[in-house]
């Protein structure tokens, strides 16, 4: 039996990467997921030497200190030519990027006008410690988890997947927000169940109680939109984004909704699949328990899991924001008025809307066990569908 869940896995890792391609084919027709609408080329390049740092004032006021430099390209049709660059450091700046130095990794603008290339420092690499960082985590999963780390790591780089290359297409080119967001959120949870738990019973009430928990949150945003009043101009970069297509803008309010069901989805995935599996022994460990008592049990083991999880969705936001909230709270005179900001209801609202899916998903997926582990024929079966 748990060979013929491996295949069920293997299979459903071939069906997810088939959707994800096909979705993305759909949604972005045939276009790459990056417009590459700013002017100019990037070029990720190598500091050979630094040949002069030149000071200088502008307006008799703002001091400049301009560097050049010669790198060395590592991508692009430059690869391996060494282009004259040139960083330019505004001192008035309180935040200012270090000087380049020899052997650094940095990013290039390349403009061309009028026949004459010229390359500008763009910004120090990042992204190298950052996959570092990463490799180790997939090992230590792995490590500790081995056979089911693997499949963590698997579905955890769908997630991305279904979200950097369908949903994000899907909102720029003008797909309805709120019925991408939902799909995108469903074929997360059935890919990650599957993957991770196979096609059982276990996974399937999980599924179930976790999509419902999702579309309560959803439904919840809908419902206070109309007494909120809320524009979905958040911050500066809603702005830009609005104007983004001007012909046919940007759905604000939906892109909200989309933010709030998918922060949403982790936790109440979590939930829904901890009260399925718990129930799911106890319905092993004891096969004559009526369903009332079973659902009785899944409500008391939710009520342990709900005060950790709330804290960890509302904690997660507010410590995504914190920067904003410290300057609401330095510029203005009360806490009404800091409350009243839509960046604060907009994040109050995710923390709520969330934690009232995720306590809504505690008695939705002890019904579904109840009545779904109640109804198999024996024991057994029950056995044989956990693999």
């Amino acid at each position: 039996m748990k060979n013929r869940q491996a295949v069920y896995q293997i299979i459903s890792v071939i069906l997810s990467a088939l959707i994800v391609f096909a979705a993305y084919l759909y949604v972005a027709g045939g276009e790459p997921i990056f417009k590459g609408v700013t002017e100019g080329e990037t070029i990720k390049c190598r500091v050979i030497r630094v040949t002069d740092v030149k000071t200088s004032n502008v307006s008799g006021e703002n001091e400049v200190v301009t560097v050049l430099f010669k790198a060395q390209a590592l991508n692009t049709a430059l690869r391996g030519k060494t282009l004259d660059v040139i960083q330019e450091i505004d001192m008035a700046y309180a935040f200012r990027p270090r000087q380049v130095e020899q052997g650094d990794k940095i990013l290039v603008e390349g403009y061309t006008q009028s026949g004459e290339h010229s390359y500008y420092f763009g910004d120090f690499v990042r992204i190298t410690p950052l996959l570092w960082l990463l490799a180790i985590f997939c090992v230590l999963v792995i490590v500790f988890s081995r056979v089911q780390g693997v499949k963590t790591v698997v579905s955890l780089l769908f997630t991305c997947l279904s979200v950097f290359v369908v949903l994000i297409p899907a909102i720029l080119n003008g797909h309805n927000i709120y019925l991408w967001s939902i799909l995108v959120c469903a074929f997360i949870t059935v890919m990650t169940l599957s993957i991770i738990s196979g096609f059982n019973m276990k996974a399937l009430c999980a599924g179930i109680g976790c999509i419902c928990g999702v579309l309560c949150s959803g439904l919840i945003v809908l419902m206070t939109d109309a007494f909120l009043n809320m524009t979905g101009l958040l911050e500066e970069e809603s702005i830009y984004l609005y104007q983004l297509y001007p012909d046919n803008p940007i759905n604000l309010k939906a892109i909200i909704f989309a933010m709030i069901i998918v922060g949403a989805l982790g936790a109440v995935m979590d939930v829904s699949m901890s009260i399925s599996s718990s129930l799911y022994e106890l319905r092993i460990k004891s096969p004559n328990i009526r369903p009332r008592e079973l659902m009785k049990s899944g409500f008391t083991i939710g009520r342990d899991m709900m005060g950790t999880m709330a804290n960890t969705l509302v904690l997660a936001y507010i410590g995504s924001s914190l920067t904003c909230v410290l300057l609401l709270v330095a510029y203005n005179a009360s806490i009404e008025q800091v409350v009243n900001k839509e960046l604060i209801v907009a994040e109050i609202l995710q923390a709520l809307a969330g934690s009232m899916g995720m306590l809504l998903t505690l008695p939705l997926t002890s019904a579904v066990c109840a009545a779904m582990y109640y109804n198999r024929k024996s024991e057994e079966e029950d056995k044989d569908a956990a693999g």
